[in-house]
């Protein structure tokens, strides 16, 4: 056995910023809440439209 690690294995060789995760948790947000969000607002006109004639 080989007592060497791999290179992804070393503490901070892959890891991004604080900042960097904070942007990349944002975009996700994002990219996930924009189409929630217009289906929210989708099934509200629908819904209404159900109630009010």
């Amino acid at each position: 056995m080989s007592s060497s690690t791999p290179a992804a294995a070393e503490p901070g060789a892959h890891d991004p910023s604080p900042s960097t995760q904070r942007v990349m948790v944002a975009v996700g947000w994002v990219v996930a809440g924009l189409p929630l969000a217009y289906g929210l607002v989708q099934t509200v006109r629908r819904a209404s439209a159900l109630f009010t004639g």
